[in-house]
């Protein structure tokens, strides 16, 4: 029997991702903005991956997305995940352009699509919710 009481793996802090993990504990998701060719790029790193400048500042994202793919997960034998499972894993594609990887929390995942909305919670670091539905007699009105 696998090993059941090990904590979950965190993640590497470097000085390079240190105020992406900093903006998280705050509830903020922050992503680097060259300045030269105006992209933003995650995952944090030295230079801009388009334009080879070192012309990067952090800055506060939206929190909004799409899922762009996502998978479900129902067997982990880490001793860490066994008793996880099933779970989602997901690309999220934010609205600034850069996709990462994250789990959608509180939905039952019979409801995951690609191309849903999502935002990113306030609760849970690094995980987005389902944004609601919208009411389909108030979008007649507008």
């Amino acid at each position: 029997m696998p090993e059941t009481n090990r904590p979950k793996p965190l993640p590497v802090v470097t000085e390079e991702n240190r105020p992406f993990w900093e903006g998280c504990q705050q509830g903020k998701l922050l992503l680097q903005y060259c300045i030269e060719c105006q992209r933003y790029q995650f995952y944090p790193r030295l230079y801009c991956m388009k334009c080879g400048s070192n012309s990067l500042r952090w800055v506060e994202a939206s929190g909004h997305g799409v899922i762009y793919s996502y998978t479900i997960i129902h067997q982990n034998k880490s001793p860490e995940f066994v008793h996880d499972t099933p779970y989602n894993v997901a690309i999220v594609q934010l609205e600034e352009g850069p996709r990462m990887l994250s789990n959608i929390v509180d939905v039952d995942l019979t409801e995951l699509r690609v191309d849903l909305p999502v935002i990113m919670s306030d609760k849970i670091l690094f995980c987005f919710h389902l944004l609601p539905k919208p009411d389909l007699c108030n979008s007649y009105l507008a």
